[in-house]
């Protein structure tokens, strides 16, 4: 069954699985949505007035390390499986993410690469996210559905995760292909950064390719062809080891997933991406066209 779940599914073939009574017992639809504080957007309380029938609401903020003082850090696989397992999520369970974002797809693929990071590869994107969804005509419910919790067990691979240490090395090796997938703005420091306290650039090495640039204006993926064409503009060559950063590890699985459908067997996140670089490194360790750290 693994071989045949693909990382992308379609309103239409969701639309038919909810039908077909597949949601619930073989297919379990999560909501991740999640938006920088600064939008001031409740997810939940957007999630119990509409979402796509038999979705469960997965918090990133909750499914994560909360002693550490980053966002959204990962959680121990032992966390992560009573997590899902509460949701109703078992070994043998296709996961379907979605997203609320104006983009298409924002938070969706974090959610999707944690999964495959913790083992499970039944899990799929569903394409456009949830305004695509609702273009499509596709219906919407704010009746919750009650989950029958289910044992999950979790197997972390360590390797696809890496650290400040790992990317300070890799500074002074330039060993590893390293992509930011923040905005332009951002990365070249005339942008400001969405959280308090850190002020915008990238590291030395560091490719931009932003999140945005694997969308097409509906939201949805773009074809596979041009998701090669813009990494082989940025210079990136898929036949070699690929880490990726962001703000705060989220978006980067965009670019994860853009270059998993394109065969390569695992592209590696930064968890603490911008956020942890910032604070911690040395100011000639971050380049920027705006304010210097001091």
């Amino acid at each position: 069954m693994a071989a045949q779940i693909r990382a992308l599914v379609s309103g239409p073939w969701l639309a038919d699985a909810i039908r077909n009574n597949l949601v619930g017992a073989k297919i379990r639809v999560l909501d991740t949505s999640w938006f920088q504080p600064k939008m001031k957007r409740n997810t939940r309380q957007e999630f119990g007035e509409r979402h796509i029938p038999g979705s469960c609401f997965f918090d990133i903020d909750e499914c994560c390390d909360r002693s550490s003082e980053f966002d959204h850090m990962l959680p121990t696989a032992a966390h992560f499986s009573r997590y899902v397992g509460d949701l109703g999520v078992g070994n043998d369970t296709h996961v379907v993410v979605y997203d609320s974002s104006d983009f298409g797809a924002y938070s969706a693929p974090r959610v999707w690469w944690m999964f495959r990071l913790f083992g499970h590869n039944l899990v799929s994107v569903l394409d456009g996210g949830l305004r695509n969804w609702l273009a499509e005509g596709h219906p919407v419910t704010s009746e919750l559905t009650e989950t029958e919790p289910k044992d999950f067990r979790a197997l972390l691979n360590p390797s696809w995760v890496k650290s400040y240490e790992d990317v300070l090395e890799n500074i002074k090796t330039r060993q590893v292909q390293v992509v930011d997938a923040r905005s332009a703005g951002r990365f070249r420091g005339v942008e400001p950064e969405p959280r308090d306290g850190v002020l915008p650039g990238h590291f030395p090495g560091a490719i931009n390719m932003p999140f945005t640039s694997f969308l097409d204006a509906s939201g949805k993926q773009i074809p596979l062809e041009d998701m090669s064409q813009r990494f082989r503009e940025a210079g990136v060559n898929l036949d070699e080891p690929l880490w990726v950063t962001c703000g705060s590890g989220v978006t980067a699985c965009q670019v994860v997933l853009a270059a998993h459908l394109l065969g390569h067997p695992g592209p590696c996140v930064y968890d603490g991406s911008w956020a942890e670089w910032f604070q911690r490194a040395a100011p000639e360790n971050i380049i920027t066209e705006g304010e210097a750290k001091k």
